[in-house]
Parts: C-alpha cells; sequence; structure tokens
C-alpha cells in the first residue's frame, strides 16, 4: 500500500528533475559559447604567440558571445585596451 510520504517523495524528486533539467537546457548554450570561444582563444595564442590575461570577465564576454565575444576579447587584448597580462 502507498502512503502519503511515499507519494509526496515521489512528487518531490518529479518537480528536482524537472526543474534540473530546465536548468541543464538553459544553461547548455553558455557552456558551449564558452567552450567554443576558450578554444579560439587558446588556437589564436598558440599560433600566433599572442599573449592574453583569460580573466573572470574575459570568460563572461566569451561565454555570451561566442566567437564574436572571442574576437572582441583578443582585439582589446592586441590592441592593449584590455586582457593584457
Amino acid at each position: 500500500m502507498v502512503t502519503g510520504l511515499e507519494i509526496l517523495l515521489l512528487v518531490l524528486v518529479l518537480v528536482a528533475v524537472l526543474g534540473a533539467s530546465t536548468l541543464i537546457q538553459t544553461v547548455r548554450p553558455f557552456i558551449v559559447n564558452a567552450a567554443v570561444g576558450l578554444l579560439v582563444l587558446f588556437v589564436v595564442q598558440a599560433l600566433f604567440n599572442l599573449s592574453i590575461a583569460v580573466t573572470p570577465v574575459a570568460i563572461a564576454i566569451v561565454a555570451l558571445g561566442g566567437v564574436p565575444g572571442a574576437v572582441l576579447v583578443l582585439l582589446l587584448s592586441m590592441f592593449g585596451v584590455g586582457f593584457v597580462p
């Protein structure tokens, strides 16, 4: 026989799983953008021997902007405006 406590726990677990799924679906594009953008930064650093300071602000710009954000960070670093180690 199923008790009320078991039903309550089942509902709570279901709500937690649905909430986690929604959170992951929301955050996934930012994670992909950050990974691709950081990959672009590191490849450009390796190919052209540039030094770019990877700070939390730079990661946020790359995560929100993706590849265009990485290009912006690269240009700012090349011209000495920001992200210079």
